[in-house]
């Protein structure tokens, strides 16, 4: 993937992230939240990037490291520019992608990890930007009312719907891998 360049400028620190999700025991899709002590917030799992790593690489990379859990990726869903507590410009780019292994694990960057659902997500994490991932990035994908969605197939949530042409397994932006 090209590296991002919003604004005409390049960030000075490059993220690379995951929403992870499944389908809970009632069918509803639920999303992964990891706490990570040192900042006491609740968040997506999500890191820089290593010299010489896409930002592919590194959002597969980094939530394998914070979950334990390896994934299929998918398109991605949005990114968010920021400046982080160093006063750096920070960009995170996030895709959505889906456990096909593995096993959480805590550790001294990541303590607790939760299933919540995207209603709870909204409540539960620290930050806006990152509940505005969940209202904008998954609110179209996810959709159980609209009567133009079409079925997300066999691997997708019980009842769940994507938003027409939102499909993360087709098209332009999915992958294997």
């Amino acid at each position: 993937m090209k590296r991002s360049r919003l604004f005409g400028r390049k960030p000075e620190v490059e993220a690379a992230g995951a929403v992870v999700w499944r389908a809970g025991p009632r069918g509803d899709v639920e999303v992964v939240l990891v706490h990570r002590p040192r900042y006491d917030d609740w968040s997506f799992p999500k890191g820089k990037l290593l010299p010489g790593e896409t930002l592919e690489e590194a959002a597969v990379r980094e939530v394998e490291e914070e979950t334990g859990f390896r994934c299929r990726r998918g398109e991605v869903i949005g990114n968010h520019r920021y400046r982080d507590h160093l006063g750096r410009t920070k960009e995170v780019t996030y895709w959505l992608m889906e456990p096909v292994g593995g096993r959480f694990g805590p550790s001294a960057e990541v303590d607790q990890l939760r299933w919540v659902s995207l209603e709870e997500a909204t409540r539960e994490l620290t930050y806006d930007r990152d509940r505005e991932m969940v209202r904008i990035g998954l609110g179209r994908r996810f959709d159980r009312s609209s009567a133009d969605a079409r079925n997300p197939g066999p691997s997708a949530p019980a009842g769940a719907r994507w938003a027409r042409g939102s499909d993360p397994r087709t098209g332009s932006g999915s992958t294997d891998g």
